[in-house]
Order: C-alpha cells, then sequence, then structure tokens
C-alpha cells in the first residue's frame, strides 16, 4: 500500500511547555514570542497535564470567565480568571495524539474534541511532540508534481508492478486521470482504489482499458 502519512509525519517535534507552577507573566510572553495560540502543560515527567491556550490568558487580563462574559456563575471559571500560575489556569485533561495515528484519523478528533491542537505523547505518555489543524492541511496540500510521482512510483509500479509506459497519469489541482491499459479488468478499481489513497488526491478518472497479454 502507499504510504498513509502518520501525525509523526507532520507533527512539530521543538514544543514549547509550561510547568504548572510557571507564572502567567511568563505565559503570556511565550505565547506571543513563539506566535501560538496554545501551548501543553507537562508534569516532571514529560506528561502533558494540561494546555493554556491564548483565551484562557485573556480571561485571565479581562477578569471574565471568557472573553464574552460568558458562564459567569460558574465557580471554575471564575477560579480559572484568578489564576496566577499556568497549573490553576489550564483546561483540563488534556486530549492527545498517538504518533502513529493517520491524518484523517487525528482530524476527526481535532474537530470531535473542537481544538485546534493536540500534544503527542509516545508509549510512556510523554510528550513527544505537537499537532495542529495547519500541519494536517498541508498534508492535503501537495503539487500535482509530487502526487504523480507517488502514484506513478508507488501505486503502479511499486505495487501492481505494471510496465512504466502502461498507464500515463495526468494530475491537475489533485484530481488523477488514468489512461492506458492493464492486464486484467478487476485492476481497475484496485488501481482506482490504491490512487484514492493517495494523500493530496481528490478524484480519480480511470480511463483504462483491460487488455490481456498473449
Amino acid at each position: 500500500m502507499p504510504h498513509r502519512r502518520t501525525v509523526s509525519d507532520v507533527m512539530t517535534e521543538e514544543v514549547i511547555t509550561l510547568r504548572t507552577d510557571t507564572p502567567l507573566h511568563e505565559v503570556a510572553a511565550l505565547l506571543d514570542a513563539n506566535d501560538i495560540a496554545a501551548a501543553p502543560v507537562v508534569d516532571d515527567e514529560g506528561v502533558p497535564v494540561g494546555v493554556v491556550s491564548a483565551s484562557d490568558v485573556l480571561r485571565h487580563e479581562t477578569g471574565m470567565p471568557d472573553p464574552q462574559g460568558r458562564d459567569g456563575n460558574d465557580e471554575h471559571a471564575w477560579d480559572k480568571a484568578r489564576a496566577r500560575t499556568a497549573g490553576a489556569l489550564m483546561s483540563s485533561p488534556v486530549f492527545t495524539a498517538s504518533p502513529d495515528w493517520t491524518v484523517p484519523r487525528a482530524a476527526r478528533e481535532l474537530r470531535s474534541r473542537h481544538v485546534k491542537q493536540l500534544p503527542v505523547v509516545g508509549d510512556h505518555g510523554r510528550l513527544t511532540g505537537i499537532v495542529s489543524r495547519s500541519d494536517l492541511l498541508d498534508t492535503f496540500i501537495r503539487s500535482d508534481a509530487e502526487i504523480r510521482g507517488e502514484v506513478e512510483r508507488d501505486v503502479l509500479g511499486r505495487i501492481l508492478g505494471l510496465e512504466k509506459d502502461a498507464v500515463a497519469v495526468d494530475v491537475r489541482d489533485g484530481a488523477v486521470t488514468l489512461r492506458g491499459h492493464v492486464p486484467d479488468p478487476r485492476l481497475v478499481p484496485v488501481v482506482v482504489g490504491l490512487c484514492q489513497g493517495v494523500d493530496g488526491v481528490v478524484a480519480v478518472d480511470a480511463r483504462l482499458v483491460a487488455v490481456r497479454a498473449g
């Protein structure tokens, strides 16, 4: 099968982290200096225990439970508004991703959790990176040349073992058009399915004819 990129392929490995006792003025400075929307809070073992976002900092600075002043009767929200450290301000528990998740799975988790990024943890729960919506989006923004190369090299060549000139591949804006012949009609849906599995492919038009050898 073509290599399906995983979270480990697209995540950012150098992560700005916070400790539970990090003062809020340092939190705000780190977020601003690194132009990031949020940062994970880790314990002494490097395990994520929460996340502090720029909106959390805004709640603190405004003295409100949230930027619009909602949930005003929520005591926990007011406690966060009065916080002085990352540990008191952070959102917890923290949702995390695994390095071996596929990109579509990570995208579904981001959407279902209504978050913009997920800390990535290894086997022992320690932070190994962070994956964001933009990281996942970049996976699908591939040049037509990259897609064509993977289809020709991996799908038609390495996996199916077709002759180099058997199928011509054209890619425009992620839409793959295949023209040529295959040795068995049963291969047509296989070729289509494999091409659809290539990252960045948005559609496959298979104009293939089955021509049996001999």
